[in-house]
């Protein structure tokens, strides 16, 4: 009867839902600047029965609801930073802000999570325990928003952390789980190749640092095919190649900056270290010196099996409407903060898909867009679990 009422209550406010959305993506910010962003989550919050808290961990906004009753304390996170990406979506709330734009769902999760929030709150006496509504900055800049509201104490009292992503490229009314590791870590690397420049004309006189730099480029893509397990993933990419300079140069330095994915610990950490050994062994060959920084941004995202088994359960029982699929889709490439919670808490990241079959952009593209009423189902997924998990011992 309650998870009814909450279904109509969304269905009946769905156009409210569609605003915040418009609203968050016209005045898209990035990490740095989400001043606006935060202001206008908190806003919907001021007045309500809720303890709010401002500014966690950098620009993060927290929310509490409590019951008033002994319980557990559920987790909800949504991320509402944008990218710096010019849109062409040609969209009448397009992004008013030039080279920035909501590019990967962000908007609709804050604004599935804000009007969820408000209806649970309106029924929070026919629930019982605490709901903690995490509004979370910075997903894309690394070391990203959730460490740095962990650190603050978000995670204060929590027991466990449910969150979802929607999907440009899921059809419409599929609902995606997966079990264990989930999503990549990642790592990202910058290495400095120092030779010795001069005249084109005479090269015995100089040290080619590009000549270097690309044999490094050449020689690093054995590691995933010659260092690790074929039933290991992993992923090593150069991201840039800084070697600009005129025709008839010999160039005296050039930095390569690259990204490590790895679907285990174990394995990013085997890719960092023949990164440095290929890195070394270059400097070796060419005689040359050659700095080489590493450093560890997201972890991988763990799914813990009895919170995924909870999410799937309440989704089937709840026999919502929208949702004509729910199945295990595999382990996802891209990396995600949400990594950090599940570090800390047993925890469940899911996916709803949102594709739009006249524009099916993928995530990150200049006209990535979503079909708009797939954060209904984002919002009563999440409601059924939240009902489930808090009524249910």
């Amino acid at each position: 009867m309650l998870l009814k009422e909450i279904f109509d209550e969304i269905d009946k406010r769905q156009d409210e839902m569609v605003d915040h959305r418009r609203h968050i993506h016209e005045n898209a910010e990035l990490s740095f600047e989400e001043f606006e962003t935060a202001k206008y989550i908190a806003d919907y919050y001021k007045d309500k029965d809720v303890k709010v808290t401002k500014n966690m961990g950098g620009n993060g906004v927290r929310v509490v609801i409590d019951t008033g009753k002994p319980g557990k304390t559920i987790g909800l996170r949504a991320d509402f930073d944008a990218l710096p990406i010019h849109e062409e979506t040609g969209l009448p709330f397009a992004s008013k802000n030039e080279g920035v734009m909501h590019a990967c769902g962000h908007d609709a999760h804050t604004a599935y999570l804000m009007l969820l929030a408000d209806i649970l709150l309106e029924r929070k006496d026919q629930l019982r325990g605490k709901i903690v509504i995490i509004h979370q900055h910075a997903e894309e800049t690394p070391p990203g928003g959730a460490k740095a509201m962990i650190e603050a104490g978000v995670l204060d009292g929590v027991d466990n952390v449910f969150g979802i992503h929607i999907m440009s490229s899921m059809d419409y009314g599929v609902v995606q789980y997966h079990k264990g590791n989930t999503q990549t870590g990642r790592s990202k690397f910058a290495i400095n190749f120092q030779g010795v420049g001069g005249h084109g004309s005479m090269p015995h006189l100089s040290n080619d640092s590009i000549v270097a730099a690309s044999h490094f480029v050449t020689a690093v893509q054995t590691i995933v095919s010659r260092r690790l397990s074929p039933f290991e993933n992993g992923v090593v990419t150069i991201g840039s190649f800084e070697g600009a300079g005129s025709f008839n140069i010999i160039k005296d330095s050039v930095r390569v900056v690259g990204d490590i994915r790895a679907m285990s610990e174990n394995t990013r950490e085997t890719i960092e270290r023949e990164i440095k050994r290929i890195a070394k062994g270059i400097g070796e060959t060419f005689g040359m010196e050659v700095q080489v920084e590493c450093k560890s941004d997201y972890p991988v995202l763990y799914n813990d099996p009895d919170m995924t088994d909870l999410v799937v359960n309440a989704i089937k029982e709840a026999d919502i409407k929208e949702v004509k699929e729910i199945s295990d889709g595999g382990q996802q490439p891209p990396s995600e903060d949400f990594s950090y919670y599940a570090k800390e808490r047993p925890s469940c990241f899911y996916y709803v898909g949102a594709k739009k079959e006249d524009a099916p952009y993928p995530h990150h593209h200049p006209k990535f867009d979503i079909r708009e009423d797939a954060m209904v189902i984002c919002a009563k997924t999440m409601a059924a679990v939240t009902v489930k998990y808090l009524m249910e011992d």
